[in-house]
């Protein structure tokens, strides 16, 4: 798959809402259930805060993508995510081809609230289903059914242009058949984008504590590489090829706000736990706020800001990152840009290795890519580029 490359770097700007139903067994992302409810309006100030401050240090960007990700960000109100969004406006310019998503749980997907986002400025929407199967979805902790599911996704169909969801695969006990069948359910609903995730065994989760103690049995390495091919041989033939190692996209509906992270572009980070990658007076600062709600609110009113990472990264860790995250698309990293960030050009005596050993190739644009089938040992085929 050949992806056009810009030839301005884009200006991203990631909002995270941290409040969820429920906590997920498999999820350590930054998110939180309050029973209590979320005072909203409290919050939608404290998010145009943080917006202004961020924005004071980003001038004369003009923004290309917004996500808004969690949690769950369908929980808000339209007027809340309409609110956040004409803060951006407010202080940002924004392109008028601006590409707007919002997280969406199938549990809390309804037309009248789409029809507001919509309204608001959502253009995109990318629905965490997870899994088409009832009883794996019970076992990953979701509230909602495959019926509400699909569901979910014909009213994304009937409200948006866009909208993309994701599957979790490599789950306890599925077969490759099952997982075939499942997959080609779910292109039949996808219009143009599909996330297809292996489960992977995080720290500090119940699914960890679980598979530690022998309770919780995931599919081997050889199962697990078995799925994984199957998953690129089916949506290949679909039309959905991977431009990333975990998403799969028709040409021209790739997420162009993924593609600012991977590409090494800037993006501001908004909201608790948020992280960014914002440049000033030639310098890249990676930053990154407070992850406790009530916490990052309570600096953000004091300080307005809720930062508590604000630091330069060296030539080395710009380079290092883009080459863990380039490396991940299809399209592979530019090595004239590799050494432009790190001062030093990579080790083409380590790139013949892996060349012959089949692990990376260079694109006839002249980029450096892992090939599809070392894909699964990505973090291995980074770890000896940067060495």
């Amino acid at each position: 798959m050949t992806l056009t490359i810009p030839s301005a770097r884009a200006f991203g700007v990631y909002v995270h809402w941290p409040f969820c139903l429920s906590k997920c067994p498999y999820c350590d992302f930054n998110s939180h259930v309050r029973h209590g409810g979320v005072d909203q309006s409290r919050y939608v100030a404290a998010y145009l805060r943080e917006i202004e401050t961020i924005a004071a240090r980003t001038r004369g960007r003009t923004v290309s993508t917004i996500f808004i990700g969690g949690g769950t960000p369908s929980l808000m109100q339209p007027e809340t995510v309409g609110a956040i969004l004409d803060g951006i406006a407010r202080h940002w310019t924004v392109a008028p081809d601006v590409e707007v998503t919002l997280e969406a749980n199938p549990t809390s997907v309804e037309a009248g609230r789409f029809r507001g986002f919509r309204a608001a400025g959502v253009n995109r929407v990318s629905l965490g289903v997870q899994a088409l199967d009832d009883g794996s979805l019970k076992e990953l902790g979701r509230l909602h059914t495959v019926e509400e599911a699909l569901k979910a996704v014909a009213i994304a169909r009937s409200v948006f242009d866009r909208y993309s969801f994701d599957l979790i695969y490599a789950r306890p006990g599925q077969s490759p058949d099952a997982w075939a069948q499942e997959l080609r359910r779910a292109i039949a609903e996808a219009a143009e984008h599909l996330s297809l995730y292996q489960l992977t065994i995080e720290a500090d989760t119940p699914f960890f504590t679980l598979h530690r103690s022998g309770k919780l049995i995931t599919p081997d390495d050889d199962l697990a590489r078995e799925l994984y091919d199957l998953t690129q041989e089916i949506c290949g033939a679909a039309g959905l090829s991977a431009y990333e190692i975990s998403n799969h996209a028709r040409t021209g509906a790739e997420s162009r706000h993924n593609l600012v992270y991977w590409r090494g572009d800037e993006y501001a980070g908004i909201g608790p736990g948020a992280h960014g990658r914002i440049e000033e007076d030639g310098r890249r600062f990676a930053t990154a706020t407070e992850k406790r709600p009530e916490s990052w609110l309570m600096r953000v009113e004091a300080f307005g800001h809720g930062l508590v990472v604000d630091e330069v990264l060296t030539r080395e860790e710009r380079a290092d990152e883009y080459l863990l995250m380039g490396l991940r698309l299809a399209e592979g990293i530019d090595p004239q840009r590799y050494e432009a960030l790190s001062g030093r050009p990579l080790d083409q005596k380590r790139i013949a290795i892996l060349s012959a050993e089949g692990a990376v190739e260079t694109t006839t644009g002249g980029h450096l890519r892992v090939t599809q089938a070392a894909f699964p040992i990505l973090d291995a085929v980074v770890a000896d580029l940067a060495a």
